[in-house]
């Protein structure tokens, strides 16, 4: 799960803030992006071992409570890194950014690395904050047809979202957007719409209610990396320009006469 405020290949060195031009070094967005997948892990898994413990016996409850702090959770981290990463938090989004050419290959690579350290680490300490065990091997299993294909809807509806907010000038709503889609994937889905690599691995460090057992991953995981191509091939087709700055206004012509009573030039 997760996402990204996405930038254009220039913004890759430069993200416009709300305080002007500033400019961002490469450790900075990796760092950005491994806290972010951290906390989103830890809201994850978190949230789950809250809901198994204040929920007991009703799953529907406790699938509830996951979502619902999922999804505030990760509106409120895209908030909070989108103008220093792009806030992926997400192999998929950064590997879909690098397959429509606005991310280089060595950014792609070390976001993804960032990506998957900072979720196990966010697995890590979700587990102590509960009183767990550091790191405990998932023993829920996660392996069929109807929960791959799950999973490929969940990583091509979320990669879509994404670039049709972006591609049509909507950058602004994509943390309450795919916040909210999030939050309905856990429930239309079969799988609770895991959509997101990194998670996925990170998920195996903790068995408990969000947790996959680390046999299941790898078919997540592979699903997950062939929806980044579907999704190439239907913003292709659906968004094959992306939304520039508007231009500006021509400026308007003087209606005052000039001095010899003629009218002054237009435009």
């Amino acid at each position: 799960m997760t996402t990204e405020l996405p930038t254009d290949a220039a913004l890759a060195e430069e993200v416009e803030t709300g305080t002007g031009g500033l400019r961002l070094d490469l450790t900075r967005r990796l760092a950005a992006e491994a806290l972010g997948t951290g906390l989103l892990v830890m809201a994850v898994v978190g949230s789950g071992i809250a809901a198994s413990r204040l929920s007991r016996g009703d799953v529907g409850l406790q699938l509830l409570e996951n979502a619902a702090a999922t999804t505030g959770a990760l509106i409120g981290l895209i908030l909070m890194f989108g103008a220093v990463s792009g806030a992926h938090f997400n192999p998929a989004v950064t590997l879909l950014d690098r397959a429509l050419g606005t991310m280089s290959t060595r950014d792609t690579g070390l976001y993804v690395v960032a990506q998957v350290a900072g979720g196990c680490l966010g697995a890590v300490v979700a587990n102590l904050m509960f009183e767990l065990p550091a790191v405990e091997l998932s023993t829920h299993d996660r392996s069929s047809a109807a929960l791959w294909l799950s999973e490929l809807v969940a990583t091509v509806t979320l990669l879509l979202l994404i670039q049709g907010c972006v591609r049509t000038g909507r950058a602004a709503v994509v943390p309450f957007a795919v916040g909210a889609w999030i939050g309905g994937a856990y429930f239309f889905t079969s799988s609770t719409s895991f959509a997101n690599p990194a998670v996925t691995v990170a998920r195996t460090l903790s068995d408990t209610f969000a947790g996959i057992a680390p046999a299941s991953a790898p078919a997540f995981v592979l699903v997950q990396l062939a929806a980044v191509g579907v999704a190439f091939a239907l913003v292709r087709l659906f968004y094959p320009e992306r939304a520039g700055p508007a231009a500006p206004p021509a400026p308007a012509a003087d209606p005052r006469p000039t001095t010899d009573g003629t009218e002054p030039p237009r435009g």
